[in-house]
């Protein structure tokens, strides 16, 4: 499948597989960015990307990216078909959560991308399932 791109600084390399078996590619820091200690910053990924229709991609931590002193402040990023215009860049909003200043270089490859097909819902609203409920969080046990 081919998708359209536009880099913001082409200096910057494309998104790339790291291995022949990666679900995600990898997407670069734009700039130095600083995040404060238990603040968020937002980190440009210097990407605009045109995906098909009935598509979306999760943008999500890599997992190292942890090891910086930083993850997604909202767990995961949902990017729809429609956020394409020439200034939609995507931004990782990372969450600071030591006491220090964390510095992320430009070039550092922080999060990934996931490109995800779906399809939209018609809702059929009812008072009742008549079924029995199951529990909450843990209604299975924990062996």
């Amino acid at each position: 499948m081919n998708i359209r791109i536009k880099r913001i600084d082409k200096s910057l390399p494309l998104p790339q597989y790291k291995t022949k078996g990666a679900a995600g590619f990898d997407l670069y820091a734009r700039t130095t960015v600083i995040v404060k200690p238990k603040e968020v910053a937002y980190i440009p990924l210097n990407v605009v990307l045109e995906i098909p229709s009935g598509t979306w991609v999760m943008l999500a931590p890599r997992s190292s990216t942890h090891k910086l002193g930083i993850i997604a402040a909202n767990s995961i990023g949902v990017g729809d078909a429609d956020f394409c215009g020439d200034n939609d860049e995507y931004h990782f909003a990372a969450f600071n959560f030591t006491d220090k200043e964390v510095i992320v270089e430009r070039g550092t490859r922080i999060a990934q991308m996931i490109l995800v097909n779906y399809s939209q819902v018609n809702f059929e609203e009812v008072e009742s399932f008549n079924r029995e409920d199951r529990g909450g969080f843990g209604s299975t046990g924990m062996k």
